[in-house]
């Protein structure tokens, strides 16, 4: 299976492109996220057409996560059981956003995942966004210890570069989030779960980023960072055999800011 997540930043801006990259790269199985549409917008017709079944959850023009397999959809399920919600309000009840779906594609449990950005660090959103991470790890470390045999990849945009290598200059990211020692804490954690992140053994390299911001020049300039991530129980990590970061898509008229990450599973 060749199994890949990418951030696409409006699917329905970037259809075209989307579409026409699965033709080429040969992927059974893409996670989507920031599609930003509801389900109703969602443009289905054109995955089918070339194969692809598609489960999706949205709820505004924001956020927004998918599933597109040729390998099988089974077994749907939106947001993870304890996902928390999130309100600006104090006085309203947290509402849970479209930030995590998941599916069974050909025995592999696969979740589409856009964690919270966080914002600042004295932000409720970045408190949200620990919360969120932590109310994932339990969940998921209960799945593998319901079964330890269990196939599971938490692929996304984990708004989240685990270690200096991953940011192209760790110093403009002091005191901001993504960076946090308490973000990538609970990164880690998920390490002590029992989940691999799969695809840095395979793209080793220093400075090997997915994301690149629009504004500066950033990606011409090699400005990036390393947030879009692919974790897999212990079952489904003795079976990765390779993994690579599609640089080549950032580029062009009309490019997500973030490049498809793609993991091969034997």
């Amino acid at each position: 299976m060749r199994l890949a997540t990418w951030n696409v930043n409006s699917v329905r801006s970037r259809q075209d492109r989307i579409v026409d990259w699965l033709q080429r790269s040969d992927v059974d199985v893409l996670a989507m996220q920031e599609t930003k549409c509801k389900d109703a917008q969602f443009p289905y017709q054109r995955f089918t057409d070339i194969g692809y079944e598609v489960a999706h959850v949205g709820l505004s023009q924001w956020n927004g996560v998918a599933i597109a397999s040729r390998v099988g959809l089974d077994d749907v399920q939106v947001g993870f059981e304890d996902q928390p919600g999130f309100s600006k309000d104090p006085e309203i009840d947290p509402a849970q956003e479209a930030r995590a779906i998941g599916a069974t594609c050909d025995g592999v449990r696969v979740w589409s995942l856009y964690v919270p950005n966080g914002r600042e660090l004295a932000d409720p959103h970045y408190t949200y966004k620990l919360e969120w991470l932590a109310a994932l790890k339990a969940d998921a470390q209960a799945w593998v210890a319901a079964d330890p045999q269990a196939q599971i990849a938490l692929v996304g945009d984990w708004n989240i570069a685990p270690t200096d290598d991953d940011v192209w200059d760790p110093a403009l990211f002091e005191g901001k989030t993504h960076t946090s020692q308490a973000e990538r804490d609970a990164f880690t954690a998920f390490g002590d779960a029992g989940f691999t992140e799969v695809t840095r053994q395979f793209t080793p390299e220093p400075r090997t980023y997915t994301y690149w911001d629009y504004t500066q020049l950033r990606f011409p300039k090699k400005q990036g960072l390393r947030i879009d991530m692919a974790l897999t129980s212990p079952a489904l990590a003795a079976r990765v055999t390779g993994a690579s970061i599609d640089r080549e898509e950032r580029k062009g008229k009309g490019a997500s800011d973030h490049a498809p990450v793609i993991v091969e599973i034997g």
